[in-house]
């Protein structure tokens, strides 16, 4: 099943798997060429593996580093494999800057070659994703719709449209698709540091993870904010996404650049309510779903919030794919 795996940052149990990727125009240029990882726990040589796949795609200056995720799936029997894209996480290497892209659909690339290998060994496939990572799914499903390669799309918190006011949503954009165009390389913003300090353990927080993989605080390049914004655009306008889609978000926003008590019970990074008004032009079968006290990645959310999201996830998938008729002969 492609490149051999090897052990992963996550420790026992767990393989990650480099993923080839065509040359870029930084390659080209003398770096190396990207890569992507796909990350999973080792299957138990006693049990069968779930016949359900679900690939998880991370948010932006991030990586997969929650087991705690694929426990609570393993336990319902769904199967879930990670994905750090090209220069995040896993797959950032010398010479190639971490985090950045001029164009989302340059992902799916990563994307597609890692359903055609979990479509392979699976009856069923859902993709997960968090933040950024929500939208550039949304982008890819709609994209191949007709062709039957995801069965759900479960959205943690997308990234649906710009936090901000009316100035920045329009004549600031608009600005952003001229300067991303010829400099996308300029910095144009830093996210805050604030809700990364939250959830680190160093930090006080509950979760321990690399901060050279994803540092509190990060520059945000024109050639990014360009390709997001049109992304937003794209799903202002409405598409077609042709699988039930699930979309969570916590229900309250907090403030995005200081320190405060709720930046873990509120999502400190996107508004909700634009998720709630933006999810159902996803496509025409879209659950949306409030988590209360959930932060913004409401996989780690504090207790009850944090399992209040993983049972919506664990029922939406047993009432949508799981069980399904037609695809486990009436099981």
């Amino acid at each position: 099943m492609g490149p051999p795996e090897t052990d992963d940052v996550l420790g026992p149990g767990w393989v990650a798997r480099t993923l080839p990727l065509r040359p870029d125009a930084l390659s080209r240029r003398g770096a190396p060429d990207p890569v992507a990882t796909l990350v999973h726990r080792r299957p138990d040589a006693d049990h069968p593996r779930p016949r359900t796949a679900v690939l998880y795609l991370h948010g932006f200056v991030d990586y997969f580093f929650h087991p705690h995720v694929a426990d609570a799936l393993a336990g319902a029997g769904y199967d879930l494999w990670a994905l750090d894209l090209r220069d995040y996480g896993r797959s950032i290497r010398p010479g190639r800057p971490a985090n950045e892209i001029t164009d989302l659909a340059t992902y799916d690339e990563e994307i597609d070659t890692a359903v055609g290998l979990l479509r392979a060994s699976h009856d069923r496939l859902v993709v997960m994703a968090h933040s950024t990572g929500g939208l550039t799914a949304a982008l890819w499903a709609d994209a191949r719709r007709g062709r039957g390669l995801v069965d759900a799309l479960v959205l943690n918190s997308p990234w649906l449209e710009l936090r901000g006011s009316t100035f920045e949503r329009t004549v600031l954009t608009q600005a952003i698709d001229v300067v991303g165009r010829v400099a996308p390389r300029l910095v144009v913003s830093r996210t805050a540091r604030h809700y990364g300090e939250a959830l680190h353990t160093a930090t006080g927080g509950e979760w321990d993870y690399d901060l050279a993989w994803k540092p509190h605080g990060f520059e945000v390049r024109a050639g990014l904010a360009r390709t997001v914004r049109r992304g937003h655009a794209r799903v202002a306008r409405g598409l077609a996404v042709d699988c039930p889609v699930l979309v969570l978000a916590s229900d309250a926003a907090g403030p995005d650049d200081r320190w405060h008590e709720a930046l873990l019970s509120t999502d400190s990074v996107l508004d909700p309510a634009q998720i709630a008004a933006r999810a159902p032009r996803l496509g025409p079968d879209v659950t949306f779903v409030q988590v209360p006290g959930g932060a913004h990645d409401l996989a780690l959310s504090p207790a009850p919030a944090r399992e209040r999201y993983l049972t919506e996830v664990r029922s939406f998938l047993d009432a949508r794919v799981g069980t399904r008729p037609e695809r486990d002969g009436g099981a």
